[in-house]
């Protein structure tokens, strides 16, 4: 079975029909409307219409016919299999391939491994966890990670 790679998440209901806010984490509106169905907490939900919202999108799925049953699925990621993204060109990367790659320093030396990669607003943030269970965070930016390859290296003035 293929991973699975989160490409929004459910914000909330938006109406009385049935509709739901979303919070994209994909690149844009497009990235999610060419895949029509979604596993959604153990369900599957094919979408029916998106549309760009202040906040993301909001969605319509088959499945959700009522604001009560779009109530319920606040909080519920949007997934679909890792195969069914698009190829990439070299270089590049979907940032949940991120997850479980060796995090070490400039000069090689082990630091720890990826375990989340998360964005409070202010630009992705890299959650490492050392070898002790410890974790400690380092912006995603160039300055703090100068390479992205079968390791994630960080320069030593971002590790504590």
């Amino acid at each position: 079975m293929s991973a699975r790679v989160t490409l929004a998440g459910i914000a909330g209901a938006h109406g009385i029909g049935g509709e739901v806010r979303l919070k994209l984490f994909a690149e844009s509106l497009a990235s999610l409307e060419r895949h029509k169905v979604f596993e959604a907490g153990g369900r599957t939900l094919t979408l029916t219409r998106l549309r760009p919202d202040k906040i993301g999108a909001v969605a319509k799925f088959a499945e959700v016919a009522d604001r009560t049953a779009a109530e319920g699925l606040r909080g519920i990621p949007l997934t679909v299999p890792r195969d069914t993204l698009p190829a990439l060109d070299e270089g590049e990367f979907y940032v949940s391939d991120l997850i479980g790659l060796a995090a070490v320093d400039t000069a090689g030396a082990p630091l720890g491994e990826i375990v989340a990669v998360e964005n409070f607003g202010a630009g992705d943030i890299l959650e490492i966890a050392k070898p002790d269970g410890k974790t400690f965070m380092v912006p995603f930016t160039p300055a703090a990670v100068p390479d992205v390859g079968e390791a994630v290296t960080i320069d030593p003035a971002y590790v504590d």
